[in-house]
């Protein structure tokens, strides 16, 4: 999707003007006739109007006024922009320009953030893709108030959402592990970050025994990989760590999930590593000036005649032992390694993204994803505030130490499950024992993939976790 800045004389074609609800003049459209029936239409219930031209279209679509927080403001703004990309494709337009007609900047673009996400498609695996490709494919922006640097990084992360979707929606009999780390190291050649690989023998000499649990009912090999971006003009002298979970596949191992509902959708399992691969190409395409590393240790969950099982105790990558319950709580225990590893960096902050329980998708659904962690009350508020820009929000869930006692085990350090309550919470609490350091756990078992359309979240791998970690670190870059 290609998106650009415009200069006033170079209108042309297909237009969508932006208003605030209740305006009743639109510079953009001169005829009398029609601005008397964009007014009355706009002046009742209905907040666009449509006029074709034949050769073009011309739409006007009114947002919040506002005494509208901007949070929701822009979040409405991003679904108009679904809505209107409805109509686009319907009229068979290839580009269009946005207009801003007196609404807010930050409108304009999330408007437009919007219905670029929407045209988003997956459809490598179909034998004959020409009729289903959306019409659209460029989106030029007027607005007085943007320059073209932010237009370009909106491009720049729209592409990025577009990358991590394409990660998600791939099948296991594509992306393993390897082939994981190889888009991975695709994705740092584009955008300038660097990316190095460890091997299962790599894997093996570290010692990561939860990774290399968890990948023994694999016949592929597990891969760890190593993201870095760190600019000469950085403005931290700790890195901030982001850690992303790579199970590409997931059937519970031995502790087998149930194929309807459950296992038939778990290629997805691997959207925290994605996002993390989406956040680095954001920033480094933008430059923004934040030292970063990236971890995401990845592999398949399968129940081969080897695969680890209940029961077993792990020597994981720092030398605690976790007692195994339960094969399916596969992500924690290749998290827990990247966690340690993580120490040798003294990370300013540790950010970790992964769909990794059932509890939090049923606590809050698809509609945010659940955070918790032990950094500073300004850092969570910070990410919650990026949340609620980009309408990717945290629901903030309680991490106190009462929660440890349900992972005491009788033969081990901890087990890798609590019991039947805060089972989201739990798995954070399992995951703070390998940190020595400021640390939020994000789960997006409920965003991470849409069973069916969401707005413009699409069907499939929604790419959640790239414009909240985004937001989050160039706020933090100023």
């Amino acid at each position: 999707m290609k998106i650009s800045k415009t200069r006033k004389k170079d209108i042309k074609g297909s237009r969508i003007v932006l208003v605030k609800k209740g305006e009743k003049h639109f510079g953009f459209i001169t005829d009398p006739s029609e601005q008397a029936y964009i007014n009355e239409r706009l002046g009742g219930d209905k907040n666009t109007a449509l006029l074709n031209h034949l050769d073009h279209v011309d739409l006007v679509r009114s947002l919040d006024k506002e005494d509208i927080p901007l949070s929701i403001r822009l979040e409405n703004a991003r679904k108009a922009g679904f809505e209107i990309h409805a109509m686009l494709i319907d009229h068979d337009v290839a580009s269009v320009t946005v207009i801003n007609g007196g609404v807010d900047p930050e409108e304009c673009v999330a408007f437009t953030e919007g219905m670029a996400l929407t045209n988003y498609q997956f459809l490598k695996y179909l034998t004959d893709p020409r009729s289903k490709i959306h019409s659209l494919n460029e989106i030029s922006l007027y607005d007085e108030g943007l320059t073209d640097d932010h237009v370009k990084k909106l491009e720049n992360l729209v592409q990025a959402v577009y990358l991590t979707r394409d990660l998600v929606n791939e099948p296991l009999s594509y992306l393993t592990a390897t082939q994981l780390s190889a888009e991975i190291e695709n994705m740092g050649k584009v955008s300038g970050f660097s990316v190095e690989v460890f091997n299962k023998l790599k894997i093996e000499t570290l010692k990561m025994g939860g990774l290399l649990a968890v990948n023994k009912g694999s016949i592929d090999p597990p891969t760890f990989s190593i993201l870095t971006w760190k600019p000469e003009n950085a403005v931290n002298d700790h890195p901030i760590v982001l850690v992303g979970k790579g199970i590409v596949y997931d059937t519970g191992g031995l502790s087998l999930k149930s194929t309807h509902d459950s296992m038939d959708y778990m290629k997805s399992d691997m959207g925290g590593g994605a996002a993390v691969a989406g956040a680095f190409y954001a920033v480094a395409k933008n430059k923004l000036p934040v030292w970063m590393i990236g971890l995401v240790p990845a592999t398949d969950n399968r129940p081969d005649g080897n695969a680890y099982v209940p029961g077993d105790v792990i020597t994981m990558y720092d030398g605690s032992t976790v007692e195994v319950l339960n094969t399916d709580a596969e992500g924690r225990m290749i998290l827990a390694d990247a966690l340690s590893y993580a120490k040798q960096y003294d990370p300013e902050l540790l950010i970790e993204l992964s769909t990794l329980t059932g509890s939090a998708l049923m606590a809050i659904d698809k509609f945010g994803m659940v955070g918790m962690g032990n950094a500073s009350r300004e850092v969570m508020e910070n990410i919650k505030a990026s949340g609620e820009y980009t309408s990717e929000r945290v629901a903030e869930f309680p991490f106190w130490d009462e929660y440890k006692e349900q992972l005491k085990s009788d033969i081990a350090d901890l087990k890798n499950i609590g019991g039947k309550y805060a089972g989201a919470i739990t798995a954070g609490k399992f995951l703070e024992h390998f940190t020595d350091y400021p640390y939020i756990h994000l789960d997006i078992a409920g965003p991470s993939f849409n069973k069916a359309p969401f707005n413009y979240r699409g069907k499939g791998g929604s790419g959640v976790g790239v414009r909240i970690l985004y937001n989050f670190l160039l706020d933090r870059s100023h």
